[in-house]
This record gives C-alpha cells, structure tokens and sequence, in this order.
C-alpha cells in the first residue's frame, strides 16, 4: 500500500512540475514576443556597441532574451545606488548575449543581481597555512556563488566593460560565464554540454590548455589570456568567455583547438560582429 502511495505520488509530482514547466515556458514565448520598447532600444544603442554588429535576426533574438532576464531577475542598488532602465539594460543585454542560438533556462540558480557604484569591500576567509585560516576584506569588482542565487557587479566595471567589446576583459561574461557553469551542479569549469563526446573532447582540450596557462602564469610568459584564468578550472572557462566574445580573431589564432570547443558550445562565431574584426577591416 505504502509503495503504491509513494508511486502515486511520485507520479502527481512529476505531473506538477510539467504544469509549471509549461506555464513558464509559456510565459516566457510571451515575453519574448511582446514589441521592446523604443527607450529599451535606445539605451542599449547608446550603451552597448556590439549591438549595432549583430545581425538582425540575432537582435531581434537578444531582444527577446532580455525581455524575459528583466521579468525573472531582480535587481537591488547597494550603497546609496539607484537601480535605473539603463542599469538593469546594460547588464541583461551583455548576460544575454551568451544565451543566442540556444535552448536556455535564463541562469536558473541566479534570482537577484547586487549592483555597487564601485569597486567594494567583501570579508573573506583566506587560507594562510595547512589548516589555518584568517578573516579579511579585500576589493571586488563582482562575484557569484553556485549555492548564493546572487551576483554583485560594481556598475563602473560594467559600463566599461561594454564601452570596450575589444579589450578581452568584461564583468558581466565573466561572472554570467560562472552561471554557465553551474548548470551542470559544479563549479568545475565545464558548463552543461550536450553529448558524451563533447564532454569528453571539452575535458581533453581544456586539461592541456588549463595547464599551459598555469605553466605561463608560474613563468612569467606573456600570454593572450589573464593568467587569473589558472586561479582554478571555473576561473580559467570565465576567462575564456571574455575572451571568446571580446577576442575571438586573436583567441582562434593562438588556441584554435579551445575556440572550437567554445564555439560548439556557445552555438556562435563571435569572429563575424566582433570589434576586432571592425578595427581590422
């Protein structure tokens, strides 16, 4: 009887979760279908230049996307900072722009964004010998947490970060790249792929490619990448989306293995609206 009860009850389960599956799935086709509206528009043009580079169809999609980030995220000012359209914009356009082409749950583990003026002070506790640990604060510009539902951002870093789509360094890739990450439940630098052996040929590539970037890093050899990418696996893919998306021509150039494997999993060749190219032709 109990056995019974626990089937029927796994089934009622199930049942409900495709009812709100479908009803959220729904939701969001409206979201993304309702017009943008024109000052949207218009501070997105001003504020976030790779907009302009994109194709249509692929505006037209961004703009669906960020519809939909505004409606689930919630945004809160820190230290006196009034959350503004143009604030909430140039971070969801920027977030979004790693969700085109494909099949997204819109960052499910992140509910609310932190937004500071400025760079701010976070207590941390930092390993000082075998077992000991000390409290302290240090300096951030952003960060997020697999088990937070949360990501701070310092507003000056975003705003820069999208005025210069050709610098390798943005905030917003750099911790929604964290978010990515997370989908597959660890912090591992490997975000939820599709098959086993893109799986398998994500692992071999970027084994080789995380120890290089250590092996630079412990010597001092000048690379493309910011050797803060060898902190640990999940830095190193963070780092990697900054610099497929800001960088693609000099990132395909010198690790043409690893730009393969982010494009197959970002479903996108940042190569075809990159400033890079603009700055080149």
């Amino acid at each position: 009887m109990s056995e019974l009860f626990s089937r029927g009850g796994f089934a009622v389960g199930r049942l409900h979760f495709g009812m709100i599956f479908r009803l959220k799935e729904r939701r969001r086709r409206q979201l993304r279908a309702q017009l943008f509206p024109k000052d949207w528009l218009r501070l997105i043009e001003r504020d976030v230049p790779f907009f302009h580079r994109l194709s249509a169809n692929d505006q037209v999609e961004l703009m669906g996307h960020i519809q939909v980030f505004l409606a689930e995220k919630r945004f809160e000012g820190c230290n006196g900072l009034e959350i503004t359209d143009e604030i909430r914009l140039t971070i969801a356009a920027q977030a979004c722009l790693l969700l085109l082409h494909r099949k997204t749950d819109y960052f499910p583990r992140l509910l609310t964004i932190l937004v500071y003026p400025s760079i701010y002070v976070a207590e941390e506790e930092r390993p000082i010998e075998g077992p000991v640990w000390e409290e302290g604060a240090s300096l951030r510009q952003g960060e997020t947490g697999r088990t937070l539902g949360a990501m701070v951002l310092a507003w000056d870093a975003v705003k820069s970060g999208a005025a210069d789509s050709s610098d390798g360094k943005n905030l917003v890739l750099h911790e929604f790249a964290h978010q990515l990450d997370y989908e597959n439940d660890a912090a591992d630098g490997a975000p939820a792929l599709a098959t086993r052996d893109q799986r398998l040929s994500w692992r071999e590539v970027m084994r080789i490619e995380f120890a290089s970037l250590r092996a630079a890093d412990e010597t001092g050899i000048p690379t493309l990448l910011d050797t803060y990418g060898a902190t640990n696996p999940a830095e190193f893919f963070a780092v990697l989306t900054e610099a497929f998306f800001e960088r693609p021509y000099a990132l395909r150039g010198h690790h043409p293995k690893m730009y393969t494997e982010l494009r197959r999993y970002f479903l996108q060749d940042p190569i075809e609206y990159s400033d890079e190219r603009m700055k080149s032709s």
